[in-house]
């Protein structure tokens, strides 16, 4: 059995953009009168956010609590010339005024980019150590049933390496096929270690949740595999067996494969599926090929960096002498100049009342982290204070172990764009400090509550040098669900409305007044349920 080396350690201790925690949270800061209330939230590297701690006044605004009622809704602002040179005076100088899409309030958490996967045995000869990407699935099913032996995992731009944890792998059929390898590396969290293993080369495909259809009279569904994309030739992490009371590794599709496709995200169409008899939430996710011409477009867009730049997808081998044979030390991530490529901004601004932070170009697209995360070294630049938060999370690691962070209320984040820049106004952050794949530590991490408001399109750029990675997007349309005259609404919830709704009151779909945008509870009758709907929004109208 062979067995862990300093390289490997060396080159793969980031191998998920591992956690190192800078705990600021003062002894004897002031918590009384303060309430908790528990959640389970993805950060970036593995861990979870389990509970947030908050003044009693002022409760944290969560995803979960706005899908019906969402009163902070976009609204676009003009940037003058002078202001928005003014953002970064030494970077940009505009000469016309500057749009941008405004997000008041944005939630601490986004959605979760769940997506089916499923492996095969493709791989190629043993001196063959690149991954390469394909647009159909090939090899052999490791599983006499894959339809129903896919695992369920987060598309994360955040992991400079694919993984499956323990029990998604052992479902798939990684084990029972010995795909298991004979090395493992440290995965290191805020306050211990653990080991994964690296597989041999395998096939490894993925789709967004749509392609899972209900299976008849079975709470679990069924996976139509017929458009699934991936790569092939190519080495993953995997979970061993956890310890009693340890977490499970989760399963996170990373950078080596973002790298060659584009997601399109429609995050106003989200789709429920039930899998293993677990229910998952999140948006439709469509996959194409990097340099697709069918690839949706959007009239934003924000070109995003590859740091360290790459130009293959591979793992590093290890030759066993005695066999001649090549197995992986680790496993396949982007290799250019380094190791371990991922997503950058490369601009970022934000501000404090008293203070800014201009132009900060390490801040990482984090696909997997439903949170947004700034550095210590940030927070002090921006006059925050970790002895008084304006909340704390209690976050568990890759190890099961807990650590509590301080988290703040920003004036504002803004990120240039061509066209409209996004912009968010009283930002809910993390203080958290995440090493860099480039050394030292990252300035911060972007996370998906910021992109709740949008549908979007990431697009990897294939490691083409004339082709960037990059984000388009467009802010979502918003409808209050009660504006329901005149016919497609006018934007306010008014007379006309509650005229047209007394119209068809106690009508159901048979009768002639029936009018389905009245059913606002959507449950065939028009009845006092949607007459308290009605009144939720009344005097309601959309911002400019």
């Amino acid at each position: 059995m062979l067995v862990n080396n300093v390289f490997l350690r060396v080159k793969t201790a980031l191998v998920l953009l591992l956690l190192t925690v800078v705990c600021r949270v003062a002894v004897g800061a002031d918590r009384t009168g303060w309430k908790r209330q528990d959640v389970d939230l993805r950060m970036t590297g593995g861990s979870r956010i389990k509970a947030i701690c908050y003044p009693q006044d002022k409760p944290p605004p969560l995803l979960g609590k706005r899908v019906r009622h969402r009163s902070k809704r976009v609204r676009k602002k003009i940037l003058s010339a002078e202001a928005a040179s003014q953002l970064a005076p030494l970077g940009r100088e505009s000469t016309a005024p500057v749009y941008a899409n405004v997000i008041e309030s944005p939630p601490i958490d986004g959605f979760v980019p769940w997506i089916a996967v499923s492996l095969t045995d493709a791989r190629l000869g043993d001196d063959d150590f690149y991954a390469y990407d394909i647009n159909y699935l090939v090899g052999n099913y490791l599983t006499t049933y894959p339809q129903l032996d896919f695992a369920i995992g987060i598309y994360d731009t955040g992991a400079t390496a694919s993984i499956m944890g323990h029990a998604n792998a052992d479902r798939a059929g990684v084990f029972d096929n010995n795909l298991d390898g004979p090395f493992t590396v440290e995965l290191i969290g805020a306050a211990g270690s653990i080991e994964a293993i690296v597989s041999l080369p395998l096939g490894l495909f993925i789709d967004g949740l749509s392609a899972i259809d209900p299976y008849p009279y079975d709470p679990n569904g069924i996976l139509d595999m017929s458009s699934m994309v991936g790569e092939y030739n190519t080495s993953i992490l995997l979970g061993q067996t956890p310890l009693p009371g340890a977490p499970d590794l989760p399963t996170a599709i990373g950078s080596p494969m973002a790298v060659y496709y584009a997601a399109h995200f429609q995050v106003d169409k989200q789709i429920t599926v039930t899998h293993n008899s677990e229910e998952y939430t999140g948006p439709t996710i469509t996959f194409y090929p990097w340099d697709d011409p069918c690839i949706p477009t959007y009239s934003n867009r924000v070109t995003l960096e590859l740091r360290p730049p790459g130009g293959v997808v591979a793992y590093f081998p290890y030759i066993d002498f005695g066999t001649l044979e090549f197995v992986p030390m680790t496993p396949s991530v982007i290799m250019g100049n380094d190791m371990q490529g991922l997503f950058f901004f490369p601009e970022v601004d934000l501000a404090e009342p008293n203070f800014s932070a201009t132009e900060q170009d390490e801040f990482m697209l984090d696909a997997g982290a439903q949170v947004t995360v700034i550095s210590s070294t940030l927070a002090a630049r921006l006059g925050l204070n970790p002895a008084n938060p304006d909340f704390e999370v209690e976050i568990t690691d890759v190890t099961g172990e807990t650590t509590n962070l301080p988290g703040f209320y920003l004036d504002s984040i803004e990120i240039p764009a061509i066209g409209q820049w996004l912009s968010f106004t009283n930002v809910p952050v993390i203080m958290l400090d995440v090493a860099s794949v480039e050394g030292g530590f990252l300035d911060g991490i972007i996370g998906m509550n910021l992109f709740n408001e949008y549908n979007f399109v990431l697009n990897g750029g294939g490691m083409n040098l004339q082709t960037p990675p990059y984000i388009e997007f467009e802010p979502i349309p918003y409808h209050i669900p009660a504006d329901i005259a005149p016919l497609g609404g006018d934007g306010k919830v008014n007379s006309l409305d509650l005229a047209d709704f007394a119209k068809a009151y106690l009508a159901t779909p048979t009768s002639l007044n029936w009018n389905s945008k009245a059913d606002m509870v959507s449950d065939a009758i028009i009845d006092c349920y949607d007459f308290t709907i009605l009144g939720e929004y009344w005097g309601q109208e959309l911002a400019p």
